[in-house]
């Protein structure tokens, strides 16, 4: 049993963890015959990140449930028709600096050029996305902790 024991060495621990930062993966578990080994990342270093992978599944119903209906699809066009903040990246969109804070911005608020407006994480780094206009804020396109891609429109302005 000693020897089963040992047969946990630090290098493939180390591997495993080398394979875990190089793949940004979250977890990694590995499972042969008595032996299981499973390593994750800790919370403290990435607050946010915990919160993205809670609130990316309620996004994702919202999707599905627009192209079944013609309301939603419909009301895309409408509220693109006046100037937009498109986002600069593929990402998760965030209208708050920190889960449970004030939004940046709210529907009828004036913005000024070079405000940020919302954040954009993409490869675990928070881009703060800002204003490339003045104006008011006619309706925002996106929901906190959605999934956006590179120029979709995140901001309408009236």
């Amino acid at each position: 049993m000693a020897s089963s024991k040992s047969a946990i060495d630090t290098k493939l621990i180390r591997q495993l963890a080398d394979m875990l930062n190089e793949t940004d993966l979250n977890e990694i578990e590995v499972e042969e015959g008595d032996l299981r080994i499973r390593l994750a990342r800790g919370a403290d270093s990435y607050p946010v990140m915990q919160s993205a992978p809670m609130m990316a599944p309620t996004a994702a119903p919202a999707p599905v449930a627009a192209p079944v209906s013609a309301a939603p699809v419909e009301a895309a066009p409408a509220a693109a028709s006046g100037p937009t903040i498109p986002s600069p990246m593929v990402g998760t969109a965030y209208l708050s600096p920190a889960p449970g804070a004030d939004a940046f911005i709210a529907v009828g608020d004036k913005i000024k050029k070079g405000q940020t407006v919302m954040i954009v994480e993409a490869m675990k780094t928070m881009n703060q996305i800002e204003a490339t206009q003045d104006g008011v804020v006619a309706s925002i396109a996106v929901e906190d902790g959605q999934p956006v891609e590179f120029g979709q429109t995140l901001i309408v302005l009236g």
